[in-house]
This record gives C-alpha cells, sequence and structure tokens, in this order.
C-alpha cells in the first residue's frame, strides 16, 4: 500500500474528514425540478379531456416521466413509435391518471439525485484554484511552461489531450490532469457515497484507469486514483480490501491530500 494511501486512510478515520470532504463535494439542497406554468397547463387540459396520446408525448418531452415504466425510453428514443403503439401508450396514459393530476405533477418535479450532482464537483473544485497552481485549457502553453500547472477543459478535450501527448489508451475519460516538477499526472476522481453495486464499479473504473497501460511518450507520465467517501472506512469490505492489496507504486490519494501529493513530486 502507498504511502499516500495509508495518509488518506488516517485522515478519514483519525480528523474531521466530511467536514473537510464538504469543500470539494458540497452538496446543496436538493430543489425540486420546475415544470413551465404552460406546461402544466397542458398536462391539466389533457388529463380533463382523456387525450391519451397528446398527454404522453409532452410528458415524455420533460426531463422527468411521471411512472418508472421499462418501455418509456424506447418511446423516448423513437417517437414515431407513438403512433404505432397505442396499447401501450393507453396503459401508461391509464397509470398516470390512476396518479391523479396532483401526484403527477409531484413526480414530475422531484429534486435530482445527489448522487447526479457530484460529477463536477472535484472539477469545481479545482477550477477554485485549490492546488495552488496556475490553470489553463492552453494546450501549447500547457506542454511547454516550466511552472507547476492544471489542465481543466472539457471532458472531451482533457481526452484528445491525454491520448494525443500522454499515451493514454483506457477508454474511459479522465478528470484530473496536471503537471508538476515537469512530471505529468493523468487520473480519475471518485466520491464513493455507498458500498456495493454502482459504487463498487466506479471504484473499478477508477483503479482500472490507474492501471491502464501508456504508449511511450517523451514525457513521464503518473497515473493516479483520487477517492473519497466510504472507501477509507475500516473492515473487511470490498472496497478496503482494494485498499489493502494495492501495490507500493499505486497511488490512491484523497482529495484532500492532492496537493501534498503533487507538491512532493
Amino acid at each position: 500500500m502507498n504511502i499516500w494511501t495509508k495518509r488518506s486512510i488516517e485522515l478519514a478515520n483519525q480528523r474531521d474528514y466530511l467536514d473537510q470532504l464538504f469543500k470539494v463535494y458540497p452538496m446543496s439542497n436538493n430543489l425540486s425540478r420546475e415544470l413551465p406554468e404552460n406546461v402544466v397547463a397542458e398536462i391539466r387540459n389533457s388529463f380533463d379531456s382523456k387525450e391519451n396520446e397528446p398527454l404522453i408525448r409532452l410528458l415524455l418531452q420533460q426531463e422527468l416521466f411521471p411512472v418508472k415504466d421499462s418501455y418509456v425510453a424506447y418511446l423516448k428514443r423513437d417517437n414515431t413509435s407513438i403512433s404505432r403503439n397505442p396499447q401501450t401508450v393507453n396503459r401508461l396514459a391509464g397509470a398516470i391518471y390512476s396518479m391523479g393530476f396532483e401526484d403527477t405533477i409531484k413526480q414530475m418535479t422531484l429534486p435530482k439525485e445527489t448522487n447526479r450532482q457530484i460529477g463536477p464537483l472535484f472539477k469545481n473544485w479545482i477550477k477554485s484554484r485549490a492546488l495552488g497552481v496556475n490553470i489553463t485549457s492552453d494546450v501549447k502553453y500547457f506542454l511547454s511552461t516550466t511552472d507547476n500547472i492544471v489542465f481543466d477543459a472539457s471532458d472531451a478535450a482533457m481526452e484528445v489531450f491525454a491520448r494525443s501527448y500522454l499515451g493514454y489508451t483506457h477508454e474511459k475519460g479522465l478528470d484530473f490532469i496536471a503537471k508538476f516538477n515537469s512530471k505529468f499526472v493523468i487520473g480519475e476522481a471518485k466520491f464513493l457515497t455507498d458500498f456495493g453495486g454502482h459504487q463498487n464499479a466506479q471504484l473499478a473504473d477508477a483503479i482500472n484507469t490507474m492501471r491502464s497501460s501508456l504508449n511511450k511518450t517523451d514525457f513521464e507520465v503518473i497515473k493516479i486514483a483520487i477517492l473519497d467517501g466510504v472507501i477509507y472506512i475500516p473492515g473487511n469490505h470490498k472496497m478496503k480490501n482494494t485498499l489493502s492489496s494495492s501495490l507500493e507504486d499505486e497511488v490512491i490519494v484523497s482529495a484532500l491530500l492532492l496537493r501534498d501529493y503533487l507538491y512532493t513530486l
């Protein structure tokens, strides 16, 4: 296990880890989604007139469909299928009418799930200059400068840069690219909020990125995994076992210690 992984475990279990982590991953109160007044009025009219197809077409255009049904995604992706499948449309409309107008609107304005807010938070933290160095999206400047610096651009631009200049070959995108002491550092950042299922897959993504092979380039490239959350809780669980089985040269580090690690390079 790498020293930075050990330090991350110590930080999570001996200090105000969650209080500090909130600076990196601030969870806002989940505000309800909004529906325009004209959409609410159209839904009301469809309820009153029992116009099934116009109702379903209208609801499919909104961010959140009011009932969970395995056929909804198909209808969303192929609008022509709506008129060709009247029984499916009538079945969905019947389920919605049975909910009633008020509950339908309530289901369509549910707050976004917290885990869907997490994605951009790490990059927002980077943009705040939390690492104490300049940030650029200019490829030429990033390559040529001798200063410590972070490359921050769109997900697509970061992936193109890593593939073009750093020999990156993995199929996943990157959350972090920096240059410290002329060494390039790349990795994924994950906030693992619970054990099991999707979160285990998130962990696997970060670890696989860290362990992926690089094509030979003229640059020294270091791959890391920037992980936070329940992974550092003591116990015999899959995430902790992943940490325990990590190698000495595999840097798994909390975002809270990322700056300290970078300045040791």
